[in-house]
């Protein structure tokens, strides 16, 4: 395999990217955009109504751009280093780069309603690369399978009108193998093709069966939330039917079958990331947004709410940092530029580093007590070491004893006494099912046995480091990352990050319907605002509050507005909640870490 610059390929290209508000996808955008300024253009695909809901999406989800009659540019973490190259100059360049679509997946021609933008984009675009998915293990199924299958082969149906384009690379995840131990080959899956050999496994077939089911609960009349969990529930069980763990890896396994079916003679390239974790070090070290897979766990622990780890101490965990993963996509496109081919690249770790869950659950102890998150009432939490639960029947006898015992001495209790704990007996029951539900199926994650293997994935390594100076650019070689310091210095930090966030956000949240003097009484009492904030009040009229940006109003006479502004250092960096942005009776609050 021979490549040749791929910074040069890049330049004035045409990219489609669909799935743009993803974690990978703003990634890949932001390094293509810093790598070749000089690309011609990336458009954007968005699943919105319209183009001014995409465009207002964008600005929500992924505040690159809010396009007006002139692109403004919004502050975006991911997007510093850009931000700080361009300068004054960063809002005409994105405005310049980025076309935001509307558009729909579950639709034919992605639903794009503007036949000349079509047009434009069939003769203009070079590469397409699909991150599109819903990742949520316990999806409706009609979600995921509109999502994950069907929109894979209509972004592929597209891709082939595209008269100039030279490959698709369609992300899908390693963890189609299902529950595979050994080593877990870079294979296709053919159509009809299942895990435990069960035929009968048809697209066309799955999608009826939906359609009768949503019909049968229309028919019946059931409630929103029957339907969800109706829909739920028949996508574990298709799932487990043929082999797969969940809704997720089931129906993204059903693409893949999709897209090496309709391919025909494209050059298409499949990549499947393992476990994918904050960056490792572009655009800088540790970014990640929202708590993704593992850290769902991390979380809880640092939280104090998670006490034990259902895993195996010796099982490999195979993890990959996305910065890693985005530089295989874009090398992967890179070999397939104009060549006929299809090939698979399992991006992980387990093959050529890998590391363990007894190396993460060490580190998070000594993080989390070295480092311990600050509770909503500004207390720190008290890390114990977890108790690790070896496997499934283990953990079940555990949360037996610590939970059933009780849920049943709460249940007899009602009886006795009219249903007078009823309201703590029942949250303690749903607490329990869904801890469960979500462990059930993390399961293949926490206990997996499996090795991938990358002797594809390795091609492109060697290609790359054959080309010599754009070895370090487009850097995935597993092999350079120190497992603990990973954890400890950069990803633990990073979703540490996160969770002041979040949990800033829920305070101001229980803030914003106070009055004055109430907001004064809790924010008096409060350690956090005593040690780390300071509060600011400033005389400004506020009427009104918006969802995605932070405003705070009161209901004394004047409604004055009351601003907190919090500037405290955080591992790598300050976190600095305000940016007083005010235009006439309007405050507007961001959360930005700098």
């Amino acid at each position: 395999m021979e490549l040749g610059s791929i910074v040069q390929l890049l330049e004035n290209k045409a990219i489609l990217v669909t799935g743009a508000t993803g974690f990978l996808a703003k990634i890949f955008v932001e390094k293509v955009l810093r790598v070749q300024p000089n690309v011609k253009k990336l458009y954007l695909l968005l699943r919105a109504a319209d183009a001014k809901s995409a465009t207002h999406r964008l600005h929500n989800e992924v505040e690159i751009l809010l396009q007006l009659s002139a692109a403004v540019i919004l502050g975006k973490e991911l997007f510093r280093v850009l931000k700080e190259k361009w300068g004054p100059n960063f809002s005409s360049f994105i405005s310049q780069k980025v076309t935001v679509l509307p558009g729909d997946l579950c639709l034919e021609d992605m639903g794009l309603k503007d036949s000349m933008l079509r047009e434009e984009m069939r003769n203009q675009v070079d590469f397409v690369i699909n991150f599109a998915a819903t990742t949520n293990f316990d999806e409706r199924y009609d979600v995921a399978l509109d999502l994950n299958t069907l929109g894979a082969k209509h972004v592929l149906s597209f891709a082939k009108q595209c008269v100039k384009l030279k490959a698709f690379v369609h992300v899908s995840t390693a963890y189609v193998s299902g529950e595979k131990g050994g080593l877990i080959l870079e294979n296709p899956y053919r159509i009809g093709e299942t895990l435990n050999g069960t035929l009968g496994l048809d697209v066309d077939a799955e999608k009826k069966l939906i359609e009768e089911k949503l019909t049968e609960f229309l028919a019946q009349g059931a409630p929103e939330e029957e339907i969800t969990l109706g829909m739920k529930d028949l996508g574990l069980e298709r799932a487990k039917r043929y082999g797969w763990p969940n809704t997720y890896v089931f129906t993204k396994a059903m693409g893949e079958m999709l897209i090496g079916h309709l391919k025909e003679n494209m050059s298409v390239a499949i990549v499947r990331p393992t476990i994918v974790t904050s960056t490792f070090k572009e655009p800088f070290p540790g970014w990640v947004e929202g708590f993704r897979t593992i850290d769902s766990l991390l979380g809880a622990y640092g939280k104090g709410k998670l006490t034990c780890f259902p895993c195996d101490l010796k099982g490999i965990l195979d993890l990959i940092p996305a910065d890693m993963v985005v530089n295989a996509i874009i090398v992967s496109m890179a070999a397939h530029a104009n060549q006929p081919s299809h090939a698979i690249y399992q991006v992980g770790s387990s093959a050529r580093n890998p590391t363990t869950n007894r190396i993460l659950v060490e580190a998070s102890f000594r993080y989390f007590s070295q480092k311990p998150w600050i509770d909503r009432d500004g207390h720190p939490v008290k890390v114990r070491k977890a108790l690790v639960l070896g496997d499934m029947k283990s953990f079940r006898r555990y949360m037996a004893i610590r939970y059933l015992l009780l849920l049943k001495g709460l249940k007899l209790a009602n009886v006795a006494l009219c249903q007078y704990f009823r309201g703590r007996y029942l949250n303690l029951r749903r607490k329990l099912n869904i801890v469960m539900r979500l462990v059930d199926l993390y399961k293949p994650y926490l206990f997996s046995k499996g090795v991938f293997d990358d002797m594809n994935t390795e091609k492109l390594r060697m290609a790359v480091r054959e080309g010599g100076t754009e070895a370090d650019v487009f850097y995935f070689d597993p092999k350079c990352l120190d497992w603990e310091d990973y954890f400890l210095n950069t990803h633990l930090p990073g979703i540490n990050r996160v969770n002041l966030k979040v949990t800033i956000a829920s305070y101001l949240d229980s803030l914003i319907s106070m009055d004055y003097m109430d907001f004064k009484k809790a924010t008096a009492s409060c350690p956090i605002m005593q040690n780390k904030w300071q509060a600011k009040i400033l005389d400004r009229k506020c009427g009104w509050f918006e969802d995605n940006c932070k405003y705070l109003k009161t209901s004394t006479y004047n409604r004055s507005l009351l601003l907190i502004h919090y500037s405290f250092a955080l591992d790598q960096g300050h976190l600095e909640a305000v940016d007083k942005s005010i235009t006439g009776n309007k405050l507007r609050l961001f959360i930005n870490l700098s």
